[in-house]
């Protein structure tokens, strides 16, 4: 009766151990779809917030130039929008840092260190390129191409993601990416003059043993390499993406 006993409190315990680490996975779990689920809803809320100020911005240019009939008016009518815009998309980084999204924090660190750097370090610091038609070009193609990525980023946070948002997202880019490393590649290459001769960044520059100017030749000289490693890297993305669409409709 003894043994009889012992095996029954032995039995027992292990129900209740059983259980309460049922329980507790269980609690584990919801807590982790509850932090996906806000993740999600945040995710959601900028690419949306992105979505809408990227559309905003280009209508902005559009309107302009119809009005104009000039495309020298792409910075006074949209500039502030999009470094508004470009000073937000930092987040990415820190998205990808965390690991919140799978993106990783190198390839969304080079896209916006380049753009942050022509935005704020060239075209809003020398006044007569900011007429620049390369600045139209530019700021074109930015806000069609982010206006495509954030929408269908924003798509998939709700779970819905059709083919052709897909196709979209991952094919306006191979022309518009060169379209607006092009009109940035230009407008570096046509503000060496004022740079050189504003001495831009002195201060900072000096304590170094060459000058922004001579920064900005070397960035020229750099810039086909890492655009084209970045550019590659979305060629890459676009194999994957759309050939698993493809295999999704047919199944």
């Amino acid at each position: 009766e003894n043994i009889k006993w012992a095996t029954d409190i032995k039995d027992k315990k292990l129900w209740f151990i059983s259980k309460f680490s049922s329980l507790a996975f269980r609690g584990h779990c919801s807590k982790l779809v509850g932090m996906r689920q806000l993740i999600n809803s945040y995710l959601f809320l900028y690419n949306s917030a992105q979505a809408l100020g990227w559309a905003l911005a280009f209508l902005r240019v559009l309107l302009d130039f119809a009005n104009t009939r000039s495309f020298n008016g792409a910075y006074a009518s949209s500039a502030e929008l999009i470094i508004l815009l470009q000073k937000a998309a930092f987040l990415e980084v820190i998205h990808g840092a965390l690991g919140i999204v799978p993106s990783g924090f190198l390839f969304p660190l080079m896209q916006w260190g380049g753009r942050t750097h022509y935005l704020l370090a060239i075209v809003q610091r020398i006044d007569e390129m900011q007429e620049s038609p390369s600045v139209f070009a530019t700021f074109v193609s930015w806000s069609i191409c982010d206006f495509i990525r954030y929408s269908h980023y924003a798509l998939n946070c709700i779970g819905y993601c059709p083919h052709w948002s897909t196709f979209i997202r991952y094919t306006a880019f191979i022309p518009l990416y060169p379209l607006g490393a092009a009109g940035e590649v230009w407008l570096m290459y046509h503000a060496l003059p004022y740079i050189k001769e504003k001495d831009l960044y002195r201060d900072f520059f000096s304590r170094f043993h060459f000058s922004y100017y001579t920064f900005i030749q070397i960035l020229l000289l750099c810039y086909p390499l890492l655009w084209g490693k970045l550019y590659l890297h979305l060629l890459k993305q676009r194999r994957s993406k759309l050939g698993k669409a493809h295999v999704k409709r047919r199944e």
